[in-house]
């Protein structure tokens, strides 16, 4: 008995200079303090996900998301480098040490998984790639895009999807590749293509933002999953843990009713222990990652719960109008759920 007592003892200790261990901080999250920001990547400029505002302030999904990590991990969302990135540097630019983390309208797959010395943290877009037309060209189906002339961004999914597609349909098409959004956007706008290609989101903001949207459609086919997630750097298992917890935490925001507008009265007046534990007031959610308790409170203080920061951007309280879908939560049937937050 007093062996199995000494035993379970030692055990204990371990476990917590386990706790101990994993509270200090890594090499990222000490980088970052020490630089006082966090450098985020995102795109040069992307509806609804990353583009300037009338006052030159970045705005979007991934904005957002840049400025909840920031927020958690430095108590301030405007403590941050933006890093502008094509397509074609976005991986390298992470893999460098460029940025700590990489929210650019990115594909988890398995190969980038894989072969890219980075790690995806948790889903924050469910999408899946579409195909935009002009509404005078009598297109109703991807399947009459036969022969026609599809501009898409390099260095992305798109490709691979729509050859793939193509060879299964039987259809030909002649590729119009670009470097950007930007420039695919602007060569389908003068013509110099019958279709632009992309993920369904982002081809659904560019129409909005068009000056007459009801000139284009996008049609209802979906050619691929696109799981956006962001990334981080191979090798710090605390910082994955703080970007990919970040996220579970709006969307644990949501689920629970804390809004951007509530927070700090939720943080005083609710007895829900789930909602105290997430804000900070209980537990040790935060200190187990080496950030403070309030880290989660500053982020969603700072953006909002994941659903307030869809609808801004996407959602009712855009031009976009996307429904939520596959992006709502897991009680109203999408596929946005948080792990338990204890």
């Amino acid at each position: 008995m007093l062996r199995r007592a000494i035993l379970a003892f030692g055990l204990l200790l371990s476990g917590a200079a386990a706790a101990q261990q994993a509270a200090t901080p890594g090499p990222t999250l000490s980088a970052v303090r020490a630089r006082g920001a966090l450098s985020c990547g995102i795109s040069t400029g992307d509806p609804a996900w990353s583009q300037p505002d009338s006052r030159g302030i970045w705005q979007g999904m991934d904005a957002d998301l840049c400025r909840a990590v920031a927020a958690a991990v430095l108590g301030s969302p405007d403590k941050l480098v933006w890093q502008h990135l094509t397509g074609q540097n976005r991986f390298p630019a992470l893999a460098s040490g460029q940025v700590e983390v990489l929210t650019r309208t990115t594909t988890w797959t398995f190969l980038r998984d894989a072969q890219l010395g980075l790690n995806f943290t948790a889903p924050n877009f469910y999408d899946g790639q579409g195909f935009l037309v002009r509404a005078d060209a009598g297109i109703a189906s991807a399947k009459q895009l036969d022969g026609a002339a599809i501009c898409f961004v390099s260095a992305s999914t798109h490709e691979l999807n729509l050859t793939d597609w193509s060879r299964t349909q039987g259809i030909r098409f002649t590729p119009v590749i670009f470097a950007d959004k930007d420039e695919a956007r602007r060569a389908y706008e003068a013509g110099r293509c019958d279709s632009y290609t992309g993920d369904a989101s982002q081809l659904a903001a560019i129409r909005a933002a068009f000056p007459d949207p009801k000139a284009h459609v996008l049609l209802p086919d979906r050619i691929s999953k696109e799981p956006y997630a962001p990334s981080v750097r191979q090798g710090d298992d605390q910082w994955f843990d703080i970007v990919r917890y970040v996220m579970f935490g709006l969307v644990e925001a949501e689920e629970l009713g804390i809004t951007r507008a509530n927070a700090e009265r939720m943080l005083a007046e609710s007895q829900s222990p789930a909602v105290q534990r997430l804000l900070g007031r209980t537990g040790e959610l935060g200190p187990a990652i080496g950030l403070d308790k309030g880290w989660m409170l500053n982020a969603i203080r700072a953006v909002g719960n994941y659903g307030e920061i869809y609808d801004r951007h996407l959602g009712k309280d855009s031009p976009v109008q996307l429904p939520r879908g596959l992006n709502d939560l897991w009680t109203r049937g999408g596929l946005m759920v948080a792990p338990p937050m204890r």
